[in-house]
Formats: C-alpha cells, structure tokens, sequence
C-alpha cells in the first residue's frame, strides 16, 4: 500500500494530489497565477495534515515533467527533489500532454475508436503535442512542431483523431472542425491525472534518477538581459 504525492506545476496554476494507492485521498488546486513558489509547500503540508498522513508516510513523489510553463516546472522539479532527497524515496515523472490525455480518454464515450492530441501553445504557429491511443501508446512522439493544414493528415486519414489543449485552437483554424478533426474543449491539466498514471511506474519501478532530473522543456529556454543606460557605470 503506496502513498503517492503527485505535483503538477506545468501551468500557471497550482495542483496537489494525495493518493493511497489508486485511491484519491486529497486534491488541492489554486486557480491564482505563479502559486508555486510561495504555496506549494503550504499547500503539501495542510494536505497530509488533513489526511492525518506524515511526510514520513509518503513512498513517492510523482511531477508532472513537462512540457509546460519553464517557471512552473523548475518550481515543481525544486520541491519534489527537495522531498525525495530529504525523506529518501524515488521520484516519478509524467508527461504533461500523457495526462492532459488521459483525462480527455476517461470522458471519451469508446475511446478506442480515436486518436488524442493534446497540444500546448509554443507561440506563433508552433505547438508542443503527440498523439497516443486509448492506452497511451504514443503514435506521434512528444515533439514541439510547428502547424500546416496537412501536419496530421496521416492520421486524421485513417480514423478520427481528438484535437485539445491551448494551442488546438490555431490548428482548427487552419483544418476547421470537420471530417475526422475533432475538436472539443480541453480539460485543465491537474495532479489528480498525474497521480493516477505514477502509479503504474511505481510498481513498475520506474524511477528517475533525483539528482540529475531535469524537466522536459523541449525546446531551449532563452533569456535576454535587460536594457540599461549605456552610460551608466
């Protein structure tokens, strides 16, 4: 019997889960922008006090690894290593756009009959997605990729394919909302589907290394300095 803590910081916003097993115990979300830092850890506390658990009860703590918001992700990274090192216990990871799916796959009438494309807006006409089946087998690698009308014609050919998420929008712009293109409202991104899917890893033993994790950005974070007075000394 497993308690597993499950972060997901990926947004702007901010969302914890408690599990005990596959049992949902406690979920806390706060819908006020850049969270993370100053109540994350609150909210962690007050969860497990709530729950009557201790940190010294939790076996796992599962993050979500990306791609999402740079901030928010180095946030999550920050407390979920910081709990795995100080209480000795392994940490999994979960994509983003693999629970932003399967969220989607649970509320989808015969899910086996579609593809899942979950898309994130990379600015301009890129986006960060994938495509997997009802099990979360991948049929498109996450990959950042920049949009045409004829991007996922090889799939949307063959059988119905479900379009959501923040960046689906510009693509139905260029294909519209017809033949197997299928676009529906995306589900927010929540730990609760984070939790669910780290599960399967913990028993399966599939951990990441804590000291050299890093999340997965997909792309380069670029940072350019501010302007100052030339002059000035």
């Amino acid at each position: 019997m497993a308690i597993i803590l499950a972060l997901d910081t990926s947004t702007s916003f901010c969302s914890i889960a408690l599990f005990h097993d596959q049992q949902l115990l406690a979920l806390s979300e706060l819908q006020i922008e850049k969270s993370h830092a100053s109540h994350g850890t609150v909210l962690i506390n007050q969860m497990l006090n709530n729950c009557s658990k201790s940190f010294e009860d939790i076996a796992a703590v599962a993050i979500s690894s990306g791609p999402g918001s740079y901030t928010g992700l180095r946030i999550g990274t920050s407390i979920a290593k910081g709990l795995c090192f100080s209480l000795d216990i392994p940490l999994i990871e979960v994509s983003t756009l693999h629970a932003l799916a399967y969220s989607h796959i649970q509320v989808t009438p015969n899910a086996d009959n579609f593809l899942f494309c979950p898309m994130f807006d990379a600015r301009r006409q890129e986006v960060y997605t994938c495509i997997v089946d009802h099990l979360l087998n991948e049929h498109f690698p996450v990959s950042p990729l920049v949009l045409s009308p004829s991007t996922f014609e090889n799939y949307t050919l063959k059988q119905p394919v479900i379009f959501f998420g923040s960046g689906a929008i510009k693509y139905q712009a260029l294909v519209g909302n017809n033949g197997n293109h299928k676009f529906v409202n995306s589900l927010p991104v929540t730990s609760k589907s984070i939790g669910v899917l780290a599960y399967q890893k913990y028993h399966k033993q599939q951990f990441e290394d804590v000291a050299y994790y890093e999340p997965f950005y997909l792309k380069e974070v670029y940072i350019t300095a501010g302007t100052k007075n030339k002059e000035e000394k």
